[in-house]
């Protein structure tokens, strides 16, 4: 059978449990899906195909999945850095967002993101924000992959002046997603926090994405605060509050869980609740360390999330993974935890799990769709390769992706855009960045 698409000459990794790396590798396309993976001794022994693509010895992987990040924000990148979390959110994000944010804004920041993300070899993502029609329909300009959530707080948002229509908003939201699933974008919804959602919308939320069975976001536990304010309020641990709503499912996904007791661990498990570790993020708001090892023995799925680029200040997983392995190892003092290929597990297989989406995505499989990435080895960073895995978590950047494919269909090609004007995007940022730094200047006065 003759495939579309023939990527040959590299060194495949499927991301299979147990795989082994595939040397003088091939991973055939046809349509959307990936029709073969395998090795060839020889270019006489390559099954047929309409267009090759020599890998040049690349390392040929699945695309990484962000599952966790505010997009738009990006527009806030390095905007108001080394401030404690409350502050940096009452002080300058939350007034940016209500005084400056408009729909407009919100489409033409999501387009920088998804060009930073293709850029640094991620395929799919999932995205929690205000405005967020405008960010499905950027990313459906792009091509990438993408779980798409409303955010609802009991203030007053982005788009949604009256806190009293949050949920209106976000049913609605879902209820218009139809044609973007066609295009591999999802709709879900998520609740900013347990403190900035009160128990009936928790509750109602929870009741909205179970009915329509879409994953529900949530961040958990990011700071010592929260914990202690949850506690006063409820008299219970974040986690557990949330169960006692009746929360925490196998299609919540907890985003940050740092402080959690060893109860609550367990109680995520017990659930299936689903974890996004956002180490940069933690660490620079000096939030904590997550308990991922810990959580991970439990038997809990964790994939990697960068956070918005107002906090991170990037949308970089090659950094996350990076970060990851190392983070861990020293906090525990044990150089053992979260090895390489592990870590490259987070950032692919595992994250599509935590999506929902493995059965789609996460391993080069026959069948699956043709979300993969081509890592370009022949650089002196990357000289010798002793072990691929090794290399992608502590030797690798984002800049050493050469060719980003979604669904069979190319969004970087030799390192170029495909699906994205950068020029036309890298203008109207510039343009906009000068009107929000002056609106910034006026928040700092006294």
């Amino acid at each position: 059978m003759e495939t579309d698409v023939l990527i040959h000459n590299a060194l495949v990794l499927t991301l299979e449990p147990g795989a082994s790396p595939l040397l003088n590798g091939y991973v055939a396309v046809k349509g959307a899906r990936i029709a073969a993976v395998g090795q060839a001794a020889s270019p006489r022994d390559l099954p047929p195909a309409r267009a090759r693509l020599d890998a040049g010895g690349g390392l040929v992987l699945p695309g990484l999945v962000n599952t966790h990040t505010h997009l738009p924000m990006v527009w806030f990148r390095g905007l108001a850095d080394d401030l404690p979390l409350r502050q940096w959110l009452t002080d300058f994000i939350f007034p940016a967002e209500a005084g400056w944010l408009d729909p407009d804004k919100v489409y033409a920041g999501t387009l920088l993101a998804a060009a930073e993300l293709i850029r640094g070899g991620v395929t799919t993502v999932a995205d929690g924000y205000f405005y967020e029609t405008e960010v499905r329909r950027a990313l459906a300009l792009s091509g990438l992959r993408a779980v798409v959530a409303q955010g609802v707080v009991d203030l007053p948002a982005p788009g949604v002046p009256d806190p009293r229509d949050n949920l209106k908003v976000a049913a609605a939201f879902l209820d218009s997603g139809g044609d973007f699933s066609l295009q591999g974008i999802a709709s879900a919804v998520f609740c900013h926090s347990p403190y900035t959602c009160g128990p009936e919308t928790l509750q109602k939320a929870k009741e909205l994405t179970r009915a329509r069975q879409v994953p529900f976001f949530i961040h958990l536990a990011e700071t010592r605060q929260e914990v202690e304010e949850i506690r006063q309020k409820t008299g219970l641990a974040p986690a557990t509050y949330l169960d006692r709503l009746g929360v925490l499912d196998e299609l919540t996904v907890a985003v940050h869980a740092v402080w959690l007791t060893s109860e609550e661990q367990e109680l995520l498990a017990q659930r299936g609740v689903k974890v996004s570790h956002c180490p940069e993020s933690n660490l620079k708001l000096a939030a904590g360390v997550a308990p991922i090892p810990e959580l991970l023995a439990r038997g809990v799925t964790v994939g990697l999330g960068t956070d918005g680029a107002a906090s991170n200040n990037n949308l970089d997983l090659f950094g996350e993974m990076s970060l990851t392995a190392r983070l861990h190892k020293v906090w525990h003092h044990d150089p053992t935890l979260l090895n390489a290929a592990q870590v490259v597990a987070l950032a692919t297989r595992q994250g599509a799990q935590v999506l929902a989406l493995e059965k789609k995505i996460g391993t080069l499989s026959a069948g699956k769709e043709a979300d993969l990435i081509v890592v370009e080895l022949n650089q002196p960073h990357l000289t010798p390769l002793y072990d691929p895995y090794s290399h992608l978590v502590y030797a690798a950047g984002a800049a050493d992706v050469r060719h980003v494919m979604v669904a069979g269909r190319w969004l970087l090609k030799d390192r170029q855009l495909t699906t994205l004007d950068w020029p036309k995007i890298a203008e109207r940022l510039a343009a906009g960045s000068r009107d929000l730094a002056a609106f910034c200047q006026k928040l700092r006065r006294p």
